[in-house]
């Protein structure tokens, strides 16, 4: 099945900000925002420029498990670089294949070199499934002969 679709049209469909934070803010400042906006992770960023990521995934990785204070510890120190992105008119097939291939769950998406969102592997899987769903109910309609 081939899935219709580029990261622009998800993005037009989110409701949400862009998260950023200071290479040198502490990771608890990181992980306090990504608590308070219920988000996955956060884009750490210096005068519009994209330095990193930080997500979930790093905090328990190489904070919790390593015995280090989030308090203590600075974004810039355990932050996930190179950034992985993707351009705005990426396929959802293609940007699923890299997220798969590079195991991460967060991509930023990119235009004219500034960021413009960050798509989740859970918002790539639940446009999947809508359109799915989409395709079912116009074959049950076809089938059915209330296809308009």
């Amino acid at each position: 099945m081939q899935i219709q679709g580029t990261l622009d049209v998800i993005l037009s469909h989110k409701n949400y900000a862009l998260w950023s934070i200071a290479p040198n803010a502490t990771v608890f400042d990181a992980i306090k925002m990504m608590a308070d906006h219920n988000i996955g992770s956060v884009l750490v960023m210096r005068e519009g420029r994209l330095l990193g990521v930080l997500s979930e995934r790093d905090y328990t990785r190489k904070v919790i498990l390593k015995g280090r204070q989030s308090r203590q510890t600075m974004v810039n120190e355990i932050m996930s670089t190179p950034v992985i992105t993707a351009p705005i008119d990426f396929s959802i097939e293609e940007a699923l294949r890299l997220m798969s291939e590079r195991r991460i769950r967060h991509l930023p998406v990119v235009a004219r070199g500034k960021v413009v969102g960050l798509v989740s592997v859970g918002d790539l899987i639940k446009w999947v499934i809508a359109a799915q769903d989409a395709t079912i109910s116009q074959l049950e309609s076809y089938i059915t002969g209330s296809y308009a």
